[in-house]
């Protein structure tokens, strides 16, 4: 099958709410395709002749990976850059950045400590820009999750995903892209690790989240900038922890769900990360195939 042309309602995919309903489900389907037609080069010249950036100001193994091989796998020409060997570091700014990048480039990649940064990337740019994670936001993440979700469920509207543990990134982009997608998200955190109010349900409660759920998700307690207070974390989330106690309240085909990387015994269970009821290694191979199409609907013809 031919990839689909329609361009997404605007050209950057910084939150996830640049999408609309029918947009997310139709990249949610040509995703679907890839992954089945992957072995015999389905989308392969897709975006030949094209070329994209892959900039981490940040360490990474699932996204620089997943978005270089599927750059590849298109066709197109990913080129790799890390912040120290740019010119932002001596002082050219980020709007400028965007703007050269753009007469060089199809697209860009950013994985940032800064969603500011990566807004002001976005503004110089005349290419399309990704959000590949920021400390707000982390929504190609979830469009591997929804995968994750509709390969396990068939469908993803009416599903419960609960959310346990910091109300970080994660949990912000699992709210907004759930909703689009007709997903009821309930977030459980404590006190002071609670995101704004927003499109979920939010709770201090873990099993009155997880009652029910269809899939249940956690992140970790200490991320990138937050090893100073590593230890109040640890000691204010442990009752948010992911246990085979919380997933037997949930639905009787719930799944555990976790972006990686994870810390067996902190934030999830050796038990439940390896266990039958795990679709966690689904969703971290899912992020090359929900970002193909992304990069597809972005990026092409």
């Amino acid at each position: 099958m031919a990839p689909p042309t329609a361009q997404l309602p605007a050209s950057d995919f910084l939150t996830g709410e640049e999408l609309d309903r029918e947009a997310l489900l139709a990249l949610l389907d040509r995703a679907e395709e890839l992954k089945r037609g992957r072995a015999s080069g389905e989308g392969r010249d897709s975006l030949a002749g094209r070329s994209v950036a892959l900039v981490f100001e940040k360490p990474s193994t699932r996204t620089r990976v997943s978005f270089e091989v599927g750059v590849a796998e298109l066709g197109a020409m990913p080129i790799v850059l890390h912040a120290e060997e740019l010119q932002m570091t001596r002082g050219e700014s980020v709007a400028d950045t965007g703007q050269i990048l753009s007469g060089y480039l199809h697209g860009i990649v950013i994985r940032s400590g800064s969603d500011e940064r990566v807004r002001e990337l976005a503004a110089g740019a005349s290419v399309p820009v990704i959000n590949g994670l920021t400390p707000e936001h982390h929504p190609c993440q979830a469009l591997a999750d929804l995968l994750t979700l509709k390969e396990r469920f068939g469908e993803l509207d009416g599903l419960r995903l609960a959310y346990v543990g910091d109300g970080n990134n994660m949990a912000r982009s699992l709210a907004i892209l759930g909703r689009i997608a007709g997903v009821n998200v309930v977030i459980a955190s404590p006190d002071g690790y609670r995101i704004e109010e927003g499109p979920a349900e939010l709770t201090g409660e873990p099993r009155a989240a997880a009652a029910g759920a269809d899939a249940i998700y956690t992140d970790v307690w200490v991320s990138m900038g937050d090893e100073e207070e590593a230890a109040r974390r640890r000691r204010d989330l442990t009752p948010y922890q992911l246990n085979d106690e919380l997933l037997d309240v949930a639905s009787d085909r719930v799944v555990a769900l976790h972006c990686l990387p994870a810390h067996p015994g902190e934030e999830i269970t050796a038990e439940v990360l390896y266990g039958e009821r795990s679709a966690v290694w689904e969703q971290a191979e899912n992020r090359l195939h929900a970002q193909k199409a992304l990069l597809e609907r972005l990026l092409g013809a």
